[in-house]
């Protein structure tokens, strides 16, 4: 019986041992936020309403018509009076920036945003395994990434990724490059900065569709410390749920939509066109049609199921359906969402969209009437919104959106870790 029991057991024994050893590895391969940190530039670059209109004022190619247009625009756009600006449009260098003034705007949010970070975190810069800049509109040689390597002296060994024009949603496609070298780099951090320099971006021309850009786009900026380390699960923030990115590029008329482009007197600018909203109604559905089976629970799933069959079964029979179309209740998914700060337009839509009430949409609100659209970096300043009015707690999900350039839309859900509350030293206890 010996020979036969261990003929039996050695294989089963084997099985067991490979299977553990899957399981274990994917404990290792989980993505978690350590801490973040959001950039406040200084007060010598708040950009109010009466610094806007005499910045307008000062641009020669702006006539009266243009001058209305821009002002209303400005004044509905849902941006307050303490959003931050580049210092070219204070020294009256807008029309004519240096590559250096751009070096230089990049260089104060990166000393400032990851000094801190580092402070709060007790991480040295030398622990640093992974590294994801991703600022769209500014291409060194070398690299802003190589920029932060020798600025704190970060180890020779860094896995370094510098990513350009992948517009406002480019925040969470670095977070997934990270998420994705940490299945194959056990007990690593990783860093995600992410920003965008308006230097030299700043508009100065009279094309409607790219002076629009003017009004939306501020300075800001924020840092992300990440790691797989199963040590560190009890002093994280967030954990990775899901992450899902539609990139609708192939389609003439998303890809389109929003580009960088110079307008017919050569002046550097950012053109969003009228098929903006429809490419991102697209991208938008799409994207949902992906990650809601991934953060829904099967009931709602369910529900939604047997609604949307008794809808077809109405429309088949009738012209005029007596069930209307049934809409999946994202709530049962996620007690909390972060939205990308586009606009007041964009909130409105994507609340609408998923049927979220004003207090759902207050963060989001809130981060652009104080910040304005930061682009990628609005995610962050949207999260740190919900921690300091402590509405995260733990247990909770947080359902992340947004949109950018190509056009792509990005999303992700993140499980609260801990209870956040107000943090010192974070800029969005601030509001």
């Amino acid at each position: 019986m010996e020979p036969l029991f261990l003929l039996y057991a050695i294989p089963l024994l084997y099985l067991a041992l490979k299977l553990w050893k899957h399981f274990d590895a994917k404990r290792d391969q989980q993505c978690y936020i350590l801490d973040y940190q959001c950039f406040k530039p200084s007060e010598d670059r708040m950009l109010g309403t009466q610094l806007c209109r005499d910045l307008m004022k000062r641009t020669k190619n702006l006539g009266l018509e243009e001058f209305k247009f821009l002002l209303k625009a400005v004044v509905n756009s849902g941006i307050g009076e303490q959003t931050y600006g580049p210092r070219v449009v204070f020294s009256g260098k807008e029309s004519h920036p240096s590559l250096v003034d751009s070096i230089i705007e990049v260089e104060e949010f990166f000393l400032d945003c990851l000094h801190k970070l580092f402070q709060k975190s007790g991480v040295s810069p030398s622990q640093i395994d992974i590294l994801v800049v991703n600022i769209s509109m500014l291409s060194t040689s070398p690299s802003l990434a190589s920029i932060i390597i020798n600025k704190f002296k970060m180890k020779e060994d860094i896995k370094v990724f510098n990513l350009s024009g992948m517009g406002c949603s480019a925040s969470l496609i670095s977070v997934d490059v990270v998420r994705r070298m940490f299945k194959s780099h056990m007990n690593s951090y990783g860093i995600v900065v992410t920003s965008e320099s308006l230097t030299a971006n700043w508009y100065s021309g009279n094309d409607r569709s790219m002076i629009l850009a003017n009004c939306l786009f501020r300075s800001g900026g924020a840092a992300i410390l990440l790691t797989n380390k199963r040590s560190l699960k009890n002093k994280a923030l967030l954990k990775l749920k899901c992450l899902v990115r539609t990139h609708h590029g192939a389609q003439d008329e998303s890809y389109e939509c929003c580009y960088q482009k110079e307008d017919d007197q050569g002046n550097l600018g950012f053109h969003l066109g009228k098929s903006l909203p429809r490419a991102a109604i697209r991208a938008f559905t799409d994207n949902l049609r992906e990650i809601s089976p991934k953060i829904l629970p099967i009931t709602e799933i369910f529900r939604l199921t047997i609604l949307t069959i008794i809808h077809k079964i109405s429309l088949a029979s009738s012209s005029k359906p007596r069930w209307p179309k049934p809409m999946a209740n994202f709530k049962t998914g996620a007690e909390h969402f972060c939205l990308h700060t586009g606009g007041k337009a964009v909130i409105d839509g994507v609340g609408k969209s998923l049927n979220l009430t004003e207090h759902d949409l207050e963060p989001a609100r809130m981060t652009l009437h104080r910040f304005g659209n930061t682009s990628a970096s609005s995610l962050w300043y949207v999260l740190g919104y919900m921690e300091a009015k402590k509405r995260l707690k733990k247990g909770d999900k947080v359902l992340m959106i947004s949109f950018g350039a190509g056009f792509k839309c990005n999303s992700c859900l993140w499980e609260v870790m801990t209870e956040l509350g107000e943090k010192k030293g974070n800029v969005v206890v601030n509001y």
